[in-house]
């Protein structure tokens, strides 16, 4: 299905979908109310069986629309590269499909980039029922530290999925998003680490633009699979580090690890984590943070 089709859109929307047709509507809706209105959206279907193809289909004669399905792979990294790859724009904005934004991100974030900017991002605000009128919960994303790299896995920034755009040129100089399925559901953040190795230019916008939602289905909820999807992701880039930055990154892991165990009612792997945490030299910030976990799960 293909709508209205701009000659040279600015940016690109990628929006991975699997059996989401009412929280695609309301997707689509926020970009229908953008202030850019020169873009494209590619709704790129991970082999829905619901109404998915027909709730695009609403929107025709709205926005520059295309809904690509295709087999089922069981994650969002093959359907954001199916988009990436059918890409017009220079930009390529990621949407989850039951994310949404406000009417302004567009057309802020690509002001940015057009500053100089290689990767933009923001704060979301977590919406937690579909009755919620207010908002007082964020996904706070992280100022940048340079270097980037070492920030990404020592620190453990915040640079949320559904907030960024980032040039297309380097989605393609990586060859795209991996699509390793030890790594469904952090290759987001994957992408961001391949991504500092070639530029520092990530830029965070001071104002929440967009819209996450907390209310069921996330696959990235605590799990003991999240814990070693994380895993894999640090065993893949630490050894990059130098040996005191690669204790900072490790420490940062076993925090993220213990946390993620505790969220998900893991007493045992959560105090063994996070005392593993407090032995390594973690960030002042974090340590505070562990001692604090650790102590809630040994006390009454």
């Amino acid at each position: 299905m293909v709508s209205k089709v701009f000659a040279n859109p600015r940016v690109t929307v990628v929006i991975p979908t699997y059996n989401r047709a009412d929280d695609l509507r309301r997707c689509l809706d926020s970009l229908a109310l953008q202030t850019l209105d020169n873009f494209e959206v590619l709704v790129c279907d991970d082999g829905s069986t619901d109404h998915s193809a027909s709730v695009a289909d609403e929107f025709s004669g709205r926005l520059s629309l295309r809904f690509d399905t295709a087999d089922n792979f069981g994650g969002p990294a093959r359907p954001r590269n199916r988009g990436v790859s059918g890409a017009r724009a220079p930009y390529i904005a990621f949407l989850d499909s039951d994310d949404w934004w406000t009417p302004a991100k567009l057309e802020k974030s690509v002001a940015a980039l057009d500053a100089g900017a290689d990767l933009v991002y923001h704060d979301l605000f977590i919406v937690r029922d579909t009755a919620q009128t207010v908002f007082s919960e964020r996904i706070v994303s992280t100022e940048p530290k340079h270097p980037m790299f070492k920030a990404l896995l020592c620190t453990g920034m915040s640079v949320p999925n559904s907030s960024v755009v980032v040039r297309r040129a380097l989605i393609e100089q990586l060859g795209g998003i991996t699509e390793n399925r030890e790594l469904i559901s952090v290759e987001d953040y994957d992408t961001w680490v391949r991504i500092s190795r070639l530029t520092e230019r990530f830029v965070r916008l001071p104002e929440c633009l967009g819209y996450y939602w907390l209310g069921g289905g996330n696959i990235s909820a605590a799990s003991p699979k999240q814990i070693s999807r994380i895993r894999t992701l640090y065993a893949q880039y630490i050894d990059e580090l130098p040996l005191a930055d690669r204790r900072r990154a490790e420490g940062f892991l076993d925090y993220r690890s213990g946390r993620i165990a505790q969220m998900h009612g893991d007493v045992t792997g959560a105090r063994r984590s996070l005392l593993r945490a407090l032995v390594q030299p973690l960030d002042l910030s974090y340590r505070l943070k562990a001692a604090y976990f650790l102590a809630r799960s040994i006390l009454p």
